[in-house]
């Protein structure tokens, strides 16, 4: 079953390697281009992070490197893998492609300068998290919550992004930079996170927060990262990610839900989960309790609704 997986972290390991490592079929690599292929994802999203302690002074520069990655090693040697610069594009994508948009995770690297963020968003970036954990010139993160939410600068970036008809990723940001920019964002979605009420960790979104994104039609996609799924010290199963679904379903955000693994951009995993190649597992064990036409919604066709709304309210 076609999967649309909305973050991994290959960037920032290329990035970040001593040694190059071949995105093609590299075991370093959690979402190698051969393990999408073994587990059937279409659609994956790229993610320009630049940590926290990386000098300031070189981390523009630094996302600027991670997109020449992006087309240079990850679309520029496969013809199979295709960079998605307009959503649209999915739609003629062939079997056995897949598709790869850039995002951005965290907004630190433009150091309060709206140019750099414009010229960031020119190569095609479709998707914006404001900030990683920690706070920042636009605002505040999930652990670094100083109180301030979304600065004034932070209201010119989300003008911008609106304007660019750019999705607003809420999954790092704190709960008052998510209630401040709930309703300023023309379009806004969880790229990578989980139910707080099931694993009560400031990465997962609370009730009143899934509640306000299913109000606003807004996807929640579901993150395969242990210590935000089970916070016992059990091997985390599928049954345990599996919860999380069920909770934002009862929610009523049946129609919402989606995949975000956090591939390369974590260490420990759901059993059966270790990497892309394995991703029909989790297919498999979704159509234990929902439908193939339900199961399909959360792999990929919840997400492409989004998608084709967005599309036609921008044509209005």
């Amino acid at each position: 079953m076609k999967v649309y997986d909305l973050h991994c972290d290959v960037l920032y390991k290329l990035a970040k390697a001593e040694t190059p490592i071949s995105f093609a079929n590299s075991s370093l690599l959690q979402a190698n281009k051969e393990a999408l292929e073994v587990g059937q994802v279409a659609l994956q999203l790229f993610a320009v992070f630049v940590s926290e302690g990386f000098p300031k002074e070189k981390q523009f520069m630094e996302a600027i490197r991670q997109i020449e990655f992006f087309y240079t090693e990850i679309v520029g040697k496969h013809d199979n893998v295709v960079a998605i610069n307009k959503w649209e594009q999915l739609e003629s994508l062939k079997e056995g492609q897949i598709g790869a948009v850039l995002s951005l995770e965290g907004l630190d690297m433009i150091d309060g300068n709206l140019l750099k963020l414009k010229l960031l968003l020119s190569h095609g970036v479709k998707l914006v998290g404001l900030t990683w954990n920690g706070a920042n010139e636009v605002a505040d993160g999930a652990s670094g919550n100083s109180g301030t939410g979304l600065t004034s600068f932070g209201e010119t970036v989300v003008d911008l992004l609106n304007e660019e008809n750019i999705i607003i990723d809420v999954s790092h940001l704190s709960e008052k930079s998510f209630w401040d920019v709930l309703p300023k964002a023309k379009w806004l979605m969880a790229s990578h996170s989980n139910a707080r009420a099931i694993c009560d960790t400031p990465r997962n979104l609370t009730d009143d927060q899934l509640k306000a994104l299913i109000a606003r039609e807004s996807p929640i996609h579901v993150v395969y990262y242990p210590q935000f799924i089970n916070t016992s010290n059990k091997p985390v199963e599928m049954e345990h990610l599996v919860e999380h679904i069920n909770h934002i379903t009862e929610l009523g955000g049946k129609h919402l839900v989606g995949l975000g693994s956090d591939f390369d951009g974590i260490g420990e995993f759901v059993v059966g989960l270790e990497d892309a190649s394995k991703t029909q597992n989790l297919v498999k064990y979704l159509l234990k309790s929902y439908s193939a036409n339900e199961v399909e919604g959360f792999t990929s066709q919840n997400f492409a609704r989004f998608l084709k709304r967005m599309g036609k309210e921008e044509q209005m």
